[in-house]
């Protein structure tokens, strides 16, 4: 499986309550129970007015239904390539 990241504009998504990211999961998990095994959500970075979406999926079209079915924006998908952080400095 491939790894994306999705951008998904949604103005004043950083002030969204903790009920309205609950119910947001929750209708994400719905969907994508639809769509087991070719999409896994792992984790998701709100910001001020997007969100971004970490996703393991056999490709970009399942992506895309998963936010059609749901009903979320999908903005832009990439696929990540190559994952570094402080540690690729070492050795």
């Amino acid at each position: 499986m491939l790894k994306f990241m999705i951008e998904r504009d949604m103005p004043g998504a950083g002030s969204l309550s903790a009920e309205d990211l609950r119910a947001a999961a929750r209708k994400s998990n719905e969907v994508l129970n639809s769509l087991v095994p070719r999409v896994q959500w792992q984790h998701s970075y709100v910001t001020g007015d997007k969100v971004y979406c970490i996703y393991i999926a056999d490709d970009e079209g399942v992506v895309r239904e998963h936010a059609r079915l749901s009903g979320f924006p999908c903005n832009a998908i990439s696929s990540v390539v190559s994952l570094i952080d402080p540690t690729t400095g070492e050795g």
